[in-house]
């Protein structure tokens, strides 16, 4: 079994999809607490560090074979909070960090909340480093799409965020910081690679769990 602790529920219905299409027979437990980004937003993501290490060990305590973090704010102090919980913790983030790097030193970073942006830069630059790349990493905010999504308004966030994809012009990848903005993936224009992290995140979520290997899909 694998947990998945989340900050919004809007996540659950994401991820599910993601297991019956890659990972059918993968067993999936989601742990969700809003407010671990509402305190990490206000005071800092080490703020929330003993939250998130109790959630943690509730869920191994629930029998979970590793866990996921699918907040990228707070995915830094859940991997710090690995110790000691007798399973492995990762962060949904990285493999798409490990993938920007290996398309070229030029990333642009787009997030809709600011809290986002230093644990997502830093966990890129770390991946640079363990491949030996150098890198420049720029942030970019989307205004407005935080308090979109927040409302419920779908449509209006994904709008905005592929837009602000599609304004960049000077980058060997895009990477949208936070799970939410993964639809919008489908709906830039540029040529420009633009990654997310629910897919490649699920999957080694799923292999650390020890759940079965995913489907391979036509054409992939």
């Amino acid at each position: 079994m694998l947990a998945l602790l989340h900050t919004s529920p809007r996540h659950v219905p994401v991820f599910d999809a993601l297991r019956d299409a890659d990972h059918p027979g993968l067993e999936l437990r989601h742990l969700v607490d809003e407010e671990l980004l509402s305190r990490a937003r206000a005071e800092g993501p080490e703020a929330v560090a003993g939250d998130v290490r109790a959630a943690l060990r509730r869920a191994a305590g629930l029998g979970a074979r590793a866990v996921l973090c699918t907040c990228s704010t707070i995915g830094q102090v859940a991997e710090a909070a690995a110790a000691g919980i007798g399973v492995p913790v990762l962060r949904v983030d990285r493999p798409m960090a490990s993938a920007a790097v290996a398309l070229g030193p030029r990333i642009v970073v787009l997030a809709t909340v600011e809290s986002t942006f230093g644990p997502t830069v830093a966990l890129i630059e770390e991946e640079a480093l363990r491949a030996g790349h150098s890198v420049a990493v720029g942030a970019r905010l989307v205004p407005g799409a935080w308090e979109r999504f927040e409302t419920g308004d779908a449509e209006g966030h994904l709008r905005l965020v592929s837009a602000a994809a599609d304004a960049v012009t000077d980058a060997d990848a895009i990477v949208l910081a936070q799970a939410s903005m993964t639809p919008a993936q489908h709906l830039t224009t540029t040529t420009i690679p633009v990654l997310s992290s629910p897919r490649p995140g699920l999957a080694a979520g799923a292999e650390a769990a020890g759940g079965p290997g995913p489907v391979l899909h036509p054409g992939e």
